[in-house]
């Protein structure tokens, strides 16, 4: 009798969910070289081909489609008996990424809610860019992610959509001046647009700080030395929206999309997405 190991089902459906090794790789906190060792195992203990590798992406074959039914209830199975056994209702991890300017308000009241219902699931949060993260999330070193974009990519979901709005000091007049001072992130998503609707507005400006620290760029703002960019509801405490009455350019409207992992959701991982797309649509 031959008996299948549960290490290597586990990463069977890590690849079904994830749509490739790389990011399964990711998610079980393996190389990916070690994800196709485990599948290479099930082929050879089974003697059937599992995978056609044939293409650019991997896809199943029809005994990897009927050993995949039986993987998920297995796996499933498996983490039932260890959950009840040890007394806890859900174990392990879940990796949350969020761009640094939605943090707040929204994120706390999530993390609060989701430890509330889920005390033993452990969030990570990692906070960046929305293209590091979408990075990160490709490579399966975050589960869930939100982004701040002008259009959804292919797998995410749009939960909110917002106005993007100019912001400045507490009563300040950088908005005025021309040529005029605008504080970035290098990496920051909303950096190439507001240059684009300067520019096409014809309004001369320079770049008065590019910092990595949103500390640093908050701090030059609110000194009224630049302005810089918010959407609605998320604008630091101590800066305001400017009401410029049309002497700065509109901005384009930002969508907070949604990416999670391929295939069904764990219940905690589910009730996270739900909890994010509640707050998130609140402004």
């Amino acid at each position: 009798m031959r008996n299948l190991d549960l290490g290597t089902l586990r990463a069977l459906v890590a690849v079904a969910d994830a749509g490739g090794v790389t990011r399964a790789a990711g998610f079980l906190h393996l190389t990916q070289s070690a994800v196709s060792m485990q599948l290479k195992r099930l082929e050879e203990l089974l003697d059937v081909q599992l995978l056609d590798r044939t293409g650019r992406t991997i896809a199943f074959t029809a005994h990897g489609d009927q050993l995949l039914t039986y993987a998920r209830r297995i796996v499933a199975m498996n983490d039932e008996a260890v959950m009840r056994l040890t007394a806890q209702q859900y174990a392990g991890t879940l990796r949350l990424g969020v761009p640094h300017d939605i943090v707040y308000p929204a994120i706390p009241q999530v993390l609060k809610q989701f430890n509330a219902r889920f005390p033993a699931t452990r969030i990570t949060l990692e906070s960046s860019h929305t293209h590091t993260l979408k990075e990160m999330f490709g490579k399966g070193e975050c589960d869930m992610i939100l982004t701040t974009e002008t259009e959804v990519g292919a797998g995410g979901q749009t939960i909110a959509r917002r106005p993007l709005h100019w912001i400045g000091a507490q009563g300040g007049a950088a908005w005025r001046q021309r040529p005029l001072s605008i504080a970035y992130g290098r990496l920051c998503t909303f950096r190439p647009l507001v240059v684009a609707a300067l520019d096409h507005a014809g309004i001369a400006w320079q770049m008065l700080l590019e910092a990595d620290n949103d500390s640093a760029i908050h701090a030059t703002v609110s000194a009224d030395m630049a302005v810089h960019t918010a959407i609605e509801g998320t604008a630091p405490r101590q800066l305001t929206q400017i009401d410029h009455g049309g002497e700065l350019p509109d901005l384009p409207d930002q969508l907070i999309n949604l990416y999670t992992a391929q295939g069904q959701l764990s219940e905690p991982a589910a009730a996270l997405a739900a909890i994010l797309t509640a707050q998130m649509g609140q402004k």
